[in-house]
């Protein structure tokens, strides 16, 4: 009788640990942005004659003379404008129903080694700006603009701390995720996939989430019921740091990243 009113005391103080033991995404995490890599499948750019074109998925082909032009198969813009600065310079705008959601502005260096592009992305909470380095793999054309040819992934300068943080919350297998860009979605872990708020304000994208050990979880991103990526996010045992990889499965690029809670 003693020893079972013992081990009944000590299971009623183990009790309240075990109910208020939070999950160890719970937090805000800020990532580290020179940790962010990334490779795959490079950027390729023609520039010449007036015409401008890539191989993003869809591709995209119109003239560069500065007007909005329509393009179809990229849920997030419907209208892309390309500038001509000057033969080693472009800005690239793009539009969804007529409002600007994104600017970047691409200046080859000297060399022609390398580009540095600073971009800006509007979203129903504010704007995200940042800066980066791509690195040249082949030349365009002869007689392109220095912009063309085959560029590959080098680094990110800088990002606006809104465009690095985001929050999780996870209480048993509820989960909920929200960043100061507007972007978020509430689900269940090992549940079916929900919807996701863009703050782009992009529509049918869906995510699911799975369970995939103590402390990592996996989110699969769908599009209009397809498939598109899928994010790892593990966090160290010590809980202070959180790495995170990403498959693009539309433009065939995988990435990572570390974090840091806040």
């Amino acid at each position: 009788m003693k020893r079972l009113l013992i081990a009944g005391l000590a299971l009623a103080l183990l009790v309240p640990a075990f109910a208020l033991a939070q999950s160890a995404f719970n937090g805000t995490w800020k990532t580290d942005v020179s940790s962010i890599k990334s490779s795959g499948e490079p950027l390729v750019i023609h520039l010449k004659d007036g015409t401008y074109e890539t191989n993003s998925h869809p591709p995209i082909k119109i003239k560069a003379d500065g007007a909005d032009h329509a393009v179809t198969g990229h849920p997030g813009f419907d209208a892309v404008a390309v500038e001509v600065i000057n033969d080693h310079s472009i800005k690239q705008t793009e539009k969804k129903d007529g409002k600007v959601v994104a600017e970047v502005t691409v200046t080859v260096t000297p060399d022609g080694k390398t580009a540095n592009y600073e971009f800006t992305d509007y979203t129903s909470t504010g704007t995200t700006n940042g800066k980066g380095v791509a690195e040249r793999v082949a030349k365009g054309a002869p007689g392109s603009n220095a912009v063309a040819g085959t560029w590959k992934f080098g680094h990110i300068e800088n990002i606006s701390a809104n465009g690095l943080t985001a929050t999780y919350k996870v209480d048993g297998d509820d989960i909920s995720f929200s960043t100061p860009t507007g972007s978020a979605y509430t689900a269940k872990i090992n549940g079916k996939a929900v919807p996701f708020t863009n703050g782009r304000g992009e529509s049918g994208v869906t995510v699911a989430v799975k369970r995939m050990g103590k402390d990592s979880l996996r989110e699969t991103w769908y599009r209009d019921g397809k498939e598109t990526s899928y994010d790892t996010m593990t966090v160290a045992a010590d809980g202070k740091t959180m790495k995170s990889t990403n498959h693009d499965l539309v433009n065939r690029t995988h990435g990572s990243s570390m974090a840091e809670k806040q």
